[in-house]
């Protein structure tokens, strides 16, 4: 009887493993990595980080070394994909320094500033900016919304999932849901930095770029690996223009 129990005991352990793991490659079904290969990222430019209609110097770049994409040196810079998405979940990680400062982009077009005229979710540790708002730390859609709880974990890893899918933005951070919104009602003013008022993100485009941006002070650039995104509008990803 002993024997036998040890058995069913191993079956029922590698059953639960095989379930877990069948569970986990289910929910990766469908997404697709964005930066498969080291090296500078293929698909993606560089842009100033004010108004990405502005190319920087060539010497700029983003690099993805061991599966990890670091922000540029110098500092001050978008990374923007050339294609442009609609309805898709994102996924990846991130980790800052202590003075660390990055966001998303997130549906914005290729001029302007992502964080006024797309949407910017913020990547931001508190020792950069002590005075910062809620909306302009990790979590927050840049100046518009803050998020429901700071769950940001200083100098680690955290992990995002964001999904667009129309009207409906939800957002979690270390497993953690800090946005359930319909942006059909984000009426709220918005100033830029110059203090000129901004579209109200209700506004804002539901198609566009997607990006990453590095802020960064003391010497250290964001850290992003596991960037993987899947479509949800049945529709393939669009080059800039079409």
């Amino acid at each position: 009887m002993k024997a036998l129990h040890v058995g069913v005991t191993v079956w029922v352990g590698l059953f639960a493993a095989g379930t877990a793991l069948g569970t986990e490659e289910g929910q990766e079904q469908g997404f697709v990595p964005l930066f498969p290969q080291d090296g500078v990222p293929n698909g993606w430019v560089v842009r100033s980080w004010s108004d990405v209609n502005q190319p920087v110097d060539p010497c700029t770049v983003w690099t993805v070394k061991e599966g990890i994409l670091h922000g540029s040196t110098p500092r001050g810079t978008w990374l923007m994909s050339e294609k442009q998405y609609g309805d898709f979940t994102l996924r990846f990680e991130f980790k800052l320094g202590p003075q660390g400062n990055s966001g998303c982009a997130l549906r914005a077009p290729m001029f302007g500033d992502p964080a006024f005229d797309g949407m910017e979710l913020q990547m931001a540790d508190l020792r950069y900016n002590p005075s910062a708002k809620d909306s302009e730390l990790t979590g927050g859609i840049y100046r518009a919304i803050a998020p429901r709880r700071q769950a940001y974990r200083p100098t680690e890893w955290n992990r995002y999932e964001v999904t667009l899918n129309g009207a409906h933005l939800q957002v979690t951070l270390n497993g953690e849901v800090i946005h359930d919104l319909n942006l059909d009602e984000q009426e709220p003013v918005v100033l830029r930095h110059d203090g000129t008022q901004a579209p109200a993100v209700k506004a804002r485009p539901r198609r566009g770029h997607i990006g990453f941006q590095e802020l960064s002070r003391g010497g250290t650039t964001v850290q992003i690996r596991n960037a993987r995104i899947k479509l949800l509008d049945g529709a393939a990803e669009r080059p800039d223009g079409q």
